[in-house]
């Protein structure tokens, strides 16, 4: 299985960035390998998150300004949702199935522009969504 780039945002504030290969939406946790030295492994609690990145790369633009307007020349997929987080922060983006009895759902940014290629959001770090 090929390894995915992932920033993990956890719902207290602690950020972890490393790559994975056993990551699956149904499951309770999954191992990632630090950026820094693939030998550290750490187990990541699905339950413990807000969030997970799936990235370009790791350091992304930091000029650039994440922007919650869906562009209209875009190709889109899927359903148009805002996303409010427990945390105040929201993303806006495109989903195929949302339930809110599953464990999260997959979002596609609406800034096509940003680093993010896509999100697995921890439902019960959410507020709200629209």
């Amino acid at each position: 299985m090929a390894l995915n780039r992932l920033i993990a945002r956890y719902r207290d504030g602690r950020v972890l960035k490393g790559s994975t290969s056993d990551f699956a939406p149904g499951k309770a946790s999954f191992h990632l390998a630090s950026m820094d030295d693939p030998n550290m492994i750490t187990e990541v609690l699905v339950a413990d998150l807000k969030a997970l990145f799936f990235v370009k790369d790791f350091f992304g633009d930091p000029n650039h300004v994440y922007r919650n307007d869906f562009d209209p020349d875009a190709p889109t997929v899927g359903k148009k949702l805002l996303v409010e987080f427990e945390d105040g922060e929201k993303m806006a983006g495109y989903t195929l199935v949302f339930n809110p009895a599953h464990g999260g759902f997959f979002l596609t940014p609406a800034d096509s522009h940003c680093n993010t290629i896509r999100v697995f959001i921890a439902n019960a770090a959410v507020v709200s969504v629209t």
